[in-house]
């Protein structure tokens, strides 16, 4: 596509301050053509990036990145950022394996100030690059864009207080695609937060301010006096206070998609030297009308068709296979239909976490507590308290949030919290922030824990069953952002605790492996097959608890038993494994097969092509056995 005239003279934000401003309206207008083409043909967030288009051109236009830092919450909107500091050639490998990340990243620009995935985060991470260059005598500001519904997010509370007590002068851009604001109240609003940004109104309040605190006797009792006053009377014109309870200078609101009003804004703010919120109103999905119409369907996408949108981009619909998703879906509903006490909740979730039914089947029993997964997961152990069945669903990379109350709220009281962790293992596209590679880790060590791996749709309900009858502590279920395998008798044969069940019995090698794992196993003993190596294969099904003597039997039966899982080596299954297999002095050789090296930072990809990264495919599954095959160290520990 050959790039559009205004955009071809931006390397960098300096030359976007050489454009007159209504040039800058053009150029919003080419940068959403190119994010729409380059979203339809790698998938992406739309709808989030064309809401702040106008923004990121205001902000880039105003502050001296990398200088002046900005911080993107969550990240999933920073697409114009990218393309205005200096990646608009890479910009068409957008979320490819080798490409740009899909997130602000630090390692590949020095103007993504703070890596982000997660919600809630900005406004923590920028004050403390505040703090930090206030204490280096560094010169630069500091700004957190935040949407609303990160607002949800207990961190960012948190975050403000601090703010508001350091009095550092943090600039947090409220964006909001969601309030509906009164006109009349909103227009006084904005006459108040002009007049109160204004660098002599400032002068003159701090003067004051200095002056009533010196009158004697009674000084600090007139000016606590007016200080109510003047917040009594910005609680009756301003649409929410809670800003400047917290200590903050309050703007806005003001429209989010007009860029001369907002580089205005901003530069009054810039010099403001004090905690401010602009209160920004956009538009999610602006400029593609359907995205305009259908923000929650185009806030994740794969590839469409630009002129026909998401809708089976005008092909009849075929899909045949289940996502474990639908299939968690499905066995939530049966569960539900059986025993009243199922309730359903999530953390702004709902459809990608395969609620939307639940939630239209049995309204009074589903609650979505917006982007709070601690919150969400001590709510649900609430509900257990009081004899419901809970089922929180949440993806693997968010639920990293709410460790303590797993552990503290729910595996401590023994509370029958169910925690069905969607895109548990390899995540497509999203990069190393939505990696679900830390649960198994995570959750192994806590007493009192259940940790249930299908590897099908009627494992899944299997599963599920057990769960929501299991009063001993919570249960985990894990599973992968994949399509369910064709089923086969072994998948229905019922749950044995502690336990995995054989799809094939082997003599010399076996391959135990995670449920999401399944194809790939099965793929590798076919290869294996191919060169003479017969496998039997293993679905672990229970990662927590074990029934130890049937696993030490199982590696006595067999010279090498390899451990294959989807989450990191180091905490995991296969060590736990390995570890029982030297305490007991089991004959087998082990080798663990998972995923090595941290972050898997190179995380840019299909799952496919990231577990193939791994070694975790079946070829590479295959291959590492193979050479261990060949080794003559029979009957020793090898974790490989």
């Amino acid at each position: 596509m050959q790039c559009p005239p205004l955009l071809s003279r931006i390397n960098s934000p300096h030359e976007l301050k050489k454009l007159k401003l209504k040039e800058l309206v053009s150029l919003a207008a080419e940068i959403r053509d190119l994010i729409v083409d380059t979203v339809a043909k790698n998938g992406g967030h739309l709808a989030s990036n064309l809401g702040v288009v106008e923004l990121s051109i205001a902000l880039h236009r105003v502050f001296n990145s990398p200088e002046d830092k900005i911080v993107w919450d969550v990240g999933h909107q920073c697409y114009a950022h990218k393309i205005l500091t200096g990646r608009l050639g890479a910009f068409s490998s957008l979320r490819k394996a080798g490409g740009l990340a899909g997130f602000p990243k630090r390692g590949e620009s020095p103007h993504d100030a703070f890596n982000t995935g997660h919600a809630s985060t900005s406004i923590s991470a920028a004050l403390g690059i505040l703090a930090a260059k206030k204490i280096q005598g560094e010169k630069g500001c500091a700004a957190a864009v935040i949407g609303d519904g990160a607002l949800t997010g207990g961190l960012a509370y948190e975050a403000l207080s601090h703010a508001g007590h350091l009095g550092l002068p943090l600039i947090v851009i409220l964006n909001d695609n969601n309030m509906s604001i009164s006109p009349n109240v909103g227009g006084i609003s904005k006459y108040l937060s002009r007049l109160s940004m204004k660098e002599k109104y400032q002068v003159f309040r701090r003067n004051f301010d200095a002056m009533v605190k010196k009158i004697p006797f009674v000084g600090d009792m007139f000016f606590d006096l007016v200080l109510r006053l003047k917040r009594a009377v910005k609680a009756v014109f301003y649409t929410d206070n809670l800003f400047v309870d917290l200590g903050f200078e309050y703007v806005g609101p003001i429209g989010g998609h007009n860029i001369e009003l907002l580089v205005s804004v901003l530069e009054d703010v810039r010099r403001l030297n004090r905690p401010v919120v602009v209160h920004v109103i956009t538009r999610k999905g602006k400029g593609y009308d359907y995205a305009e119409e259908d923000p929650s369907g185009y806030h994740g996408v794969g590839s469409f068709s630009v002129d026909g949108g998401i809708s089976n981009n005008g092909v009849p619909e075929t899909k045949t296979r289940q996502s474990f998703t639908e299939a968690f879906s499905d066995a939530l509903l049966a569960a539900a239909k059986q025993e009243k006490k199922v309730v359903a909740l999530t953390a702004a979730m709902q459809k990608g976490t395969g609620l939307s039914q639940f939630r239209e089947t049995f309204p009074g029993r589903f609650f979505d507590v917006g982007i709070a997964e601690e919150h969400a997961v001590t709510f649900a152990a609430g509900l257990a308290a009081q004899g419901l069945k809970p089922v929180a669903a949440i993806y693997s990379t968010f639920v990293q949030r709410a460790v303590d109350q797993i552990i503290h709220d729910a595996a401590l009281q023994k509370l029958p919290v169910v925690l069905a962790l969607d895109r548990a293992g390899f995540v497509s596209d999203d990069g190393e922030t939505h990696q679900g590679l830390f649960d198994i880790a995570l959750f192994r060590s806590a007493p009192n824990m259940t940790i249930l791996s299908p590897a099908a749709k009627s494992e899944m309900r299997l599963m599920l069953d057990y769960a929501v009858s299991h009063n001993a502590g919570p249960v985990i279920i894990r599973y992968p952002k994949a399509y369910c395998p064709d089923e086969i008798p072994a998948f229905s044969e019922p749950l044995d605790v502690g336990r995995g069940v054989w799809l094939k019995k082997g003599h010399r090698l076996c391959l135990a492996f995670t449920g999401g794992l399944y194809r790939q196993a099965l793929d590798a003993a076919e290869i294996l097959k191919g060169q003479g190596i017969e496998t039997g294969l293993y679905n672990l099904r229970f990662l927590k608890p074990i029934d130890e003597d049937y696993l030490v039997e199982l590696m006595n039966s067999h010279e090498l038993v390899c451990f294959a899982e989807e989450g990191v080596r180091e905490g995991g299954f296969s060590e736990y494994a390995a570890a029982l297999a030297r305490r007991r002095c089991c004959k087998a050789s082990i080798a663990v097969l998972a995923v090595e090296g941290g972050f898997c930072e190179k995380a840019l990809g299909t799952r496919d092509e990231l577990l193939s990264m791994n070694d975790l495919d079946g070829k590479g599954i295959a291959r590492r056995i193979e050479e261990l095959v060949k080794t003559d160290r029979k009957y020793e520990s090898c974790l490989c």
